[in-house]
């Protein structure tokens, strides 16, 4: 841990200027409290800081929660050994790609079985905060249980016992993104309209008490119960899948679903707060939390220590220390073969951004990590999904 400055406390022991800058940035903020906190995998954003623990004082900022609302991971442990698998892993990659929509603006074609009484939650629930999904997006119902493309991926994987888990990241999908946007517009809006000095437009805030302010909650935590619901269709679909592969039922033994791109009201330093954890889990006292590695790496699943100067929170995945476009120049398709050999998963060209080599070291940020969260199991990847 390190102490940048009473307002930027720093678990990072890989972190570049340009980051640091954005943080000092949103830190000295003055709806900031108590102070900001920057976990282990902390690179660049969008306004705020990825990896980035933010709590404000009777307001929000749009987005620093993000424009896909409510990502994060779910993960199952199975009954099965690594030896009770069937030797043909590519049967069960393609069984679980048609199984579910992949890559960005792909959807369902039918609702699903599994999918009816969760919709029908989140027709309640939207019906209660006095909005309209569809407004937002038309096929939103169709969304539900769909992945997306980038760093979203569905893994089948085996942990230190050789134990079988099934492991997935995604999160509100177009209908989040939607209901992001427009929210991070009408904050925009609002700060241009108070003259308001901001060190990035993306950093404008919504002030508690206000309309826009009541009604981004109200669609944030639908949004954020839409992905949470939407990992749990995709993961009921992967068992499936599993069953079929393996020929038996799996009884899970543990399922764990965890947020890492959310706003939540909480009490830290004897003040009421709203946490906006951006590429951030919750990590208080005995909570599970998962902390994926990238393509071809270990995975985490952790318990939280409840450590109060990171606001009770830990890392959500290894960090890019490349972005996108730099990932792309410098790393090739062949370089991403032999860092994914011996994994099953689908060669392409889309995926060359995400290469281990794109992110920082996942056992460094796991060590970065040790006073946030204590580690339980660590897995290796079988099986990697992803869309292009």
């Amino acid at each position: 841990m390190e102490v940048i400055n009473s307002r930027l406390i720093s678990w990072a022991s890989i972190l570049d200027d340009k980051t640091r800058e954005q943080a000092l940035a949103t830190a000295e903020l003055p709806i900031i409290y108590p102070h900001l906190a920057l976990m282990p995998d902390a690179h660049l954003g969008l306004g705020a800081t990825v990896g980035s623990v933010i709590p404000t004082l009777g307001a929000v900022i749009p987005a620093a929660v993000g424009v896909d609302i409510g990502c994060g991971m779910i993960a199952v442990r199975t009954q099965y050994a690594l030896k009770d698998l069937p030797k043909d892993r590519k049967r069960l990659r393609e069984g679980i790609e048609q199984a579910i929509p992949l890559s960005a603006g792909k959807c369902n074609r039918r609702i699903t079985v599994t999918a009816e009484p969760r919709l029908a939650e989140l027709r309640r629930m939207a019906t209660t905060a006095g909005f309209e999904p569809a407004q937002y997006a038309a096929n939103w119902k169709l969304q539900l249980g769909s992945l997306g493309s980038g760093n979203h991926f569905i893994e089948v994987c085996a942990d230190e016992t050789d134990a079988v888990w099934l492991f997935l990241h995604s999160g509100s999908r177009g209908v989040g993104n939607k209901i992001a946007q427009r929210h991070i517009a009408r904050a925009r809006s609002g700060a241009r309209m108070r003259n308001a000095v901001l060190p990035h437009p993306a950093l404008a805030y919504l002030e508690e008490g206000t309309p826009e302010f009541e009604r981004y909650i109200r669609e944030l935590r639908w949004a954020q119960h839409f992905a949470l619901l939407n990992r749990e269709e995709m993961m009921d679909r992967v068992v499936r899948q599993f069953e079929s592969w393996t020929g038996g039922r799996v009884r899970e033994t543990e399922r764990i679903n965890c947020h890492h791109n959310f706003t939540a009201q909480e009490k830290h330093y004897g003040k009421s707060v709203w946490v906006s954890r951006k590429g951030a889990i919750r990590a208080e006292a005995g909570d599970a939390g998962l902390i994926p590695g990238s393509m071809g790496t270990a995975s985490y699943v952790v318990v939280g220590l409840g450590n109060p100067v990171s606001l009770n929170s830990s890392p959500h995945g290894a960090g890019r220390e490349y972005s996108r476009t730099a990932a792309k120049r410098t790393f090739s398709l062949a370089e991403l073969k032999a860092a994914m050999r011996g994994i099953e998963f689908r060669p392409s060209e889309a995926f060359v951004d995400e290469i281990p080599a794109a992110y920082k070291p996942i056992d460094q940020v796991m060590r970065d990590s040790a006073d946030l969260v204590k580690i339980r199991h660590k897995l290796r990847q079988l099986v990697n999904v992803k869309g292009d």
